[in-house]
C-alpha cells in the first residue's frame, strides 16, 4: 500500500471489470416462428403460379408480409432484445424494444441464486435462474442455456466479490492511526 502526498493512504487499483459471459434465452423459442416463415414461403411459392388476376397477387402477397411480420419477425425481435451480461463485477440485464430497460445486480451485494426447471428445458439443459437480491421479486433469467453453469458461475463471482470486499473495508478500517476521542474538548 502506498501513501499520497497529503498523508492518506491510497486505496489499490481494483482491477478491470471484464466479460465472463453473454446470453440469450434458449433459441428454441424461435421454433415455431421459424416454421411460419417456411410455410408462409412454400405457401407464396405454390399460390404465386395458381393466380393470375393482379389484385389476387396483391392479396397473397400482402397476406404473406403480415403472417411473417406478425409471426416471426415480431418474436424474433422480441427474443434478439433481451441480453443478459455477466461481468467479474455485476449481472446486466436488458430488455425491450421499443422502451430499453437496464437492470444491474452488484455482485458484492450478495444474493440466493436457484434454477427452475420444465421438462422441456430439462432436455435441452436450460432452465430458468432465479435470483433473489432481497427485492420484492426475484430477478428471472429466463430460459437461459447451461443453466447450471450459469448458476455456479454467479455464486462464484459472488462469493469472490464478497471476499475482496471485506478485504478492502477491513484494510481501509485498519489504516486509520489517529485515535478520536468521542466527548473530550
Amino acid at each position: 500500500m502506498t501513501s499520497s502526498m497529503d498523508g492518506t493512504a491510497a486505496q489499490p487499483a481494483q482491477p478491470p471489470e471484464r466479460v465472463i459471459a453473454r446470453l440469450r434465452s434458449n433459441a428454441r423459442r424461435l421454433f415455431w416462428p421459424s416454421l411460419v416463415l417456411i410455410a408462409a414461403a412454400g405457401a407464396v411459392g405454390y399460390f404465386a403460379g395458381q393466380v393470375e388476376q393482379v389484385w389476387e397477387i396483391v392479396l397473397l402477397w400482402s397476406a404473406a408480409a403480415a403472417v411473417v411480420l406478425l409471426l416471426f419477425l415480431l418474436p424474433l425481435a422480441a427474443w434478439l432484445s433481451r441480453r443478459y451480461t455477466i461481468t467479474t463485477r455485476r449481472l446486466i440485464i436488458r430488455h425491450g424494444f421499443f422502451v430499453r430497460v437496464r437492470q444491474e445486480l452488484l455482485h458484492s451485494r450478495g444474493y440466493d441464486v436457484r434454477v427452475r426447471r420444465t421438462w422441456l428445458q430439462s432436455a435441452f439443459r436450460s432452465g430458468d435462474v432465479l435470483i433473489n437480491s432481497g427485492l420484492e421479486h426475484p430477478v428471472v433469467l429466463k430460459d437461459v442455456p447451461k443453466a447450471d453453469q450459469v448458476q455456479r458461475a454467479l455464486s462464484e463471482l459472488m462469493d469472490h466479490s464478497q471476499t475482496v470486499v471485506a478485504v478492502r473495508r477491513q484494510q481501509s478500517e485498519s489504516v486509520s492511526d489517529e485515535t478520536t476521542v468521542w466527548g473530550a474538548r
